[in-house]
């Protein structure tokens, strides 16, 4: 099972770093294309920021995805970070970067809780993450 788990979770990695990369030069094309009226400033801006909220999502789920491939070299994946039970096989083929059981993941949910580790990965350090392996 963690041989496909594995390859999707890698295969997943591969099309996000293709889509940040897209992004990016997308971003970038605009901004040197664009000159207008303060109406088309506004609109530009306005799609930038919507384009670096999805960025950052895109980058959060990398992130994800990558601890979730490390837990899986530490023989750590499939294991809930909460109560340290199996996370179910059903859950990981639907989630695959999931740290939670269904039960934690509820609890934490309906005590309205964000998971500590999940919140943490926003921060991280994204500078070992190279977007030209999409451009190659």
């Amino acid at each position: 099972m963690y041989k496909t788990i594995k390859k999707m979770l890698n295969e997943m990695r591969y099309e996000l770093i293709e889509e940040i990369a897209r992004n990016r030069k997308v971003e970038t094309d605009d901004l040197k294309d664009k000159i207008g009226d303060i109406y088309d400033l506004a609109d530009n801006e306005r799609d930038r920021q919507l384009s670096h909220i999805l960025s950052d999502r895109d980058r959060k789920k990398l992130v994800e995805i990558d601890e979730a491939l490390e837990r899986i070299e530490d023989k750590t994946y499939g294991i809930c970070e909460e109560c340290g039970q199996r996370v179910t096989p059903n859950r990981l083929k639907i989630m695959p970067f999931a740290r939670l059981c269904i039960t934690c993941k509820s609890e934490s949910e309906h005590l309205g809780q964000f998971n500590k580790v999940e919140d943490e990965t926003s921060y991280r350090n994204l500078s070992n993450i190279n977007t030209e392996e999409a451009e190659e």
